[in-house]
């Protein structure tokens, strides 16, 4: 059974940083891609930033700049870090592993940035 695991998410003031991780385990073939998706509330989910398995990686126009998704080829792990943090990137955040059978979600971590 896949899995995957957030962590990092929490509140911060605005223009503060955050570095979000999520951690794939399990048994899964032909990787895709792994990406970050986001829903703020009463919004639809929106795509953050997505990274490939060749390297390549897309940002949402909203976080370029601001956001850097890597990733840790051995072991399926992705980063985002995100600085210059603004109010509406207050959401729940989400992981998502593509494979060419399917898809894989992790259970989401919460960003906040108030102050």
């Amino acid at each position: 059974q896949v899995q995957l695991v957030e962590s990092g998410g929490g509140l911060v003031q605005p223009g503060g940083s955050l570095r979000l991780s999520c951690a794939a385990s399990g048994r899964f073939f032909n990787f895709v891609a792994m990406a970050w998706h986001r829903r703020a509330p009463a919004k639809e989910r929106e795509l953050v930033a997505t990274i490939s398995g060749g390297g390549p990686t897309s940002y949402a126009d909203s976080v370029k700049g601001r956001f850097t998704n890597s990733r840790d080829n051995a072991n399926y792990a992705v980063y985002l870090q995100m600085n210059s943090l603004k109010p509406e990137d207050t959401a729940v955040y989400y992981c998502q592993l593509i494979t060419l059978g399917g898809q894989y979600w992790g259970q989401g971590t919460q960003v906040t940035v108030s102050s």
